[in-house]
């Protein structure tokens, strides 16, 4: 599965610096796999699509053995303020907490929600999901979704999601739907307006006015 054409940073090629290694006798069963008898059928994280998501998600599939989850939004226009709220209200069973405008250029720069995460995690509850438009760290445990594009800075389905709307996490058939009709959709994102950017100058203002959606690589190509 390797290439073994490619040169490498040695200045020689991948087959030439692989037959120069010899391992030995022994059995690596429970450390590498072989492909017809894999750890899992699917890999470590999925990307999930749909109403809430059209240009995608990321969920760890590995940290989590629900296959599908329905839910009630608890939302949080940044961590700091779902954090302050999850610490006094804490959460509860069916509950999907979002915080969004936390993405590429609403972060600015996507950062990763550890405090969110690690208070839910604490809870030891097992029906409770985070949709969120930043990242996680690979530690993140449950049903946490990062990375949804488009992000809520730039007016993705996510910006309109209200208190108690429903969500659905649909990892088999890779979903994340927001239960909205068409209508109800167009009118919310006819009234929703950017929020200010907390830079107006400086490197992280530049950053942001730049920087393209995670879905794309969150570059700052122009």
């Amino acid at each position: 599965m390797l290439h073994g054409e490619t040169l490498t940073v040695t200045g020689k090629l991948m087959e030439e610096n692989l037959a120069s290694y010899s391992f030995p006798d022994a059995d690596y069963s429970h450390i590498v796999k072989e492909t017809a008898a894999p750890f899992s059928p699917t890999g470590g994280i999925r990307v999930l699509r749909g109403t809430l998501a059209p240009d995608g998600a990321l969920i760890k599939v590995s940290a989590t053995s629900l296959k599908r989850f329905v839910g009630r939004a608890r939302v949080y226009d940044s961590e700091d303020r779902a954090f302050e709220a999850l610490k006094s209200e804490g959460v509860g069973e069916g509950q999907v907490v979002v915080v969004r405008y936390e993405g590429p250029k609403g972060g600015p720069g996507m950062p990763e929600l550890l405090k969110v995460t690690s208070a839910i995690a604490a809870t030891g509850l097992q029906k409770v999901a985070l949709v969120s438009d930043g990242r996680f760290s690979g530690a993140t445990k449950g049903p946490m979704i990062g990375h949804v594009c488009p992000e809520a800075a730039v007016g993705g389905p996510i910006a309109i999601v209200e208190q108690d709307d429903e969500i659905t996490v649909d990892i088999v058939r890779q979903r994340l739907d927001l239960k909205l009709s068409g209508e109800e959709v167009t009118r919310r994102l006819s009234n929703w307006t950017a929020p200010k950017p907390g830079y107006r100058t400086g490197v992280l203002a530049k950053y942001a006015s730049l920087v393209s959606q995670a879905s794309t690589g969150a570059v700052t190509d122009p």
